[in-house]
């Protein structure tokens, strides 16, 4: 049995600028563009990964949620605590250097952890907390 990762799912409050940001900036490939009832669902993903995407939606579009709950997550949203995804580079400090010349929220800079990882942060226009650590190259010259 294979289980793989298909999609994730991170809100956004304005479709435009999360367009923008997921498609101009990070270079994903839009592969579906919804609207329903005055809110918009919007797929992207890495280019060459078909298999792997991430949806961002309304925050609130569940119909369960009570007005409390939105007016929470609103709020966690308006502070970037309420969601967030890490992401993966053969080139860290390339990337990094093309989301801070497309005048992205840096959180912290390219970093070596103490676990192990080479990784930077930043938040998307929503305030998603998106972390990119450096893949690991295997090979002759590694």
């Amino acid at each position: 049995m294979n289980i793989t990762i298909h999609q994730s799912y991170l809100p956004q409050d304005d479709p435009d600028a999360a367009l923008t940001f997921y498609r101009d900036t990070l270079g994903f490939e839009v592969r579906n563009d919804v609207g329903y009832n005055g809110m918009r669902w919007i797929t992207v993903g890495p280019q060459g990964q078909p298999d792997t995407a991430i949806v961002l939606h309304p925050p609130a579009a569940d119909p369960g949620i009570t007005d409390d709950e939105k007016r929470v997550i609103t709020e966690m949203m308006a502070k970037g605590t309420y969601a967030g995804i890490n992401l993966a580079t053969d080139d860290l400090d390339g990337l990094f250097e093309k989301l801070q010349a497309g005048d992205v929220e840096v959180v912290q800079e390219p970093t070596d952890q103490p676990y192990g990882i080479r990784d930077c942060a930043f938040r998307d226009p929503a305030g998603n907390m998106i972390r990119i650590q450096q893949t690991k190259h295997v090979g002759p010259d590694r």
